[in-house]
């Protein structure tokens, strides 16, 4: 592959011939996919962490791009110049699993290793990735999603997002031991399981990656967590994308809960129930002042938990906290209480393999 190029693909399903046992002294290929939309601010920083792993085996990194209104094609052209394993294909949608699927498309190598533009590998992942997918044979296997934040707001979300009171008990949010879950961030995978339960539903504008890992786990394969693995995430840097990436997090997790039965748990409806307790407080408290138990307990409990959870940072980060973890909560809740989202009929061949 001519160094920089642009290639066009379309999202085949992911295939691998049958392979002979692995050697333990051998290490597999690691093909890193993908998605990027407007990261002009993170790309490089993101792709110079992965090529900066050291790791015993041939690498590839596919950026799938989409129609950036920044300078993302320009860095990524850049970082293609420089070194002949990068590949760039384009996403004309820009949508996250279109670009997700023509990344894994133009891959080549049995270790699928999923990063995100505003993601930082930790040093050491890709071997521990390859010797954790051969020793557990579990089909994905992902680690802690590394929340960093650079100012002030950024830090309370990263607080909100490290805290049970934020996320409640996410393993790949705030650690735990290894072992098989539901899901884990991001995402490293055995190409073979790739190829038995298909690739990323298109319909699925978010929550892609948790209805992928409901089919591996419903087709027998096992979601491995460990806290061995490390990416470090940039959190939004403004409220209104918090809201917006919060707001649309609770409406696709809906639609996953309506196609897929018995994919919810309790966990999922907290943010709805406090939504509808608030604002059914608010609203008959307006005549029936017990009412506003509800509200004012609310913001109690967040002023509170914000309060602990970014127990030793500055005065800065902790006064934005209650309004952080609000923002996390309701955006999410309403979403999933208003989520109106039918899935269309997916068409032959499109839809990935149950």
């Amino acid at each position: 592959m001519t160094s920089g190029a642009i290639i066009t693909v379309t999202s085949e399903p992911v295939t691998s011939a049958p392979t002979p046992p692995i050697d333990p002294s051998m290490r597999r290929g690691i093909s890193v996919f993908m998605p990027i939309l407007n990261e002009e601010k993170h790309l490089e920083e993101a792709v110079t962490a992965i090529l900066a792993q050291r790791y015993d085996g041939p690498v590839e990194v596919v950026l799938a791009i989409g129609p950036c209104t920044d300078r993302t094609w320009d860095v990524a052209r850049a970082l293609a110049e420089r070194d002949e394993r990068i590949t760039l294909v384009e996403n004309p949608t820009g949508r996250t699993p279109d670009g997700l699927n023509a990344a894994l498309a133009a891959t080549h190598h049995d270790v699928l290793v999923r990063v995100d533009g505003h993601g930082i590998l930790s040093p050491g992942y890709f071997a521990t990735v390859e010797r954790l997918l051969r020793e557990t044979g579990a089909a994905n296997v992902g680690g802690i999603m590394d929340a960093e934040g650079t100012t002030p707001f950024e830090e309370a979300v990263e607080c909100a997002m490290k805290s049970k009171i934020g996320v409640g008990g996410v393993k790949f949010k705030q650690g735990g031991e290894a072992g098989p879950v539901e899901s884990v961030y991001l995402g490293n995978f055995a190409r073979e399981w790739i190829g038995k339960v298909g690739m990323y539903d298109p319909r699925y504008t978010r929550a892609q990656d948790w209805e992928l890992n409901f089919r591996i786990r419903k087709g027998g394969g096992t979601v491995w967590f460990t806290p061995d693995l490390r990416v470090t995430y940039r959190p939004r840097a403004t409220l209104k994308a918090l809201a917006k990436q919060y707001f649309e997090y609770g409406t696709w997790r809906r639609v996953v809960a309506r196609q897929h039965k018995g994919s919810i748990n309790l966990r999922y409806l907290a943010p709805p129930v406090a939504v509808a307790g608030v604002v059914a407080g608010s609203l008959i408290g307006l005549k029936w002042r017990p009412a506003l138990a509800a509200p004012l307990g609310y913001a109690a409990l967040v002023t509170a938990g914000g309060v602990r959870a970014a127990s030793g940072r500055s005065p800065q980060v902790i006064v934005r906290m209650p309004l952080v973890l609000a923002t996390m909560h309701m955006a999410w809740g309403t979403g999933f209480i208003t989520s109106n989202v039918e899935l269309e009929p997916a068409e032959p061949g499109e839809a990935p393999r149950a």
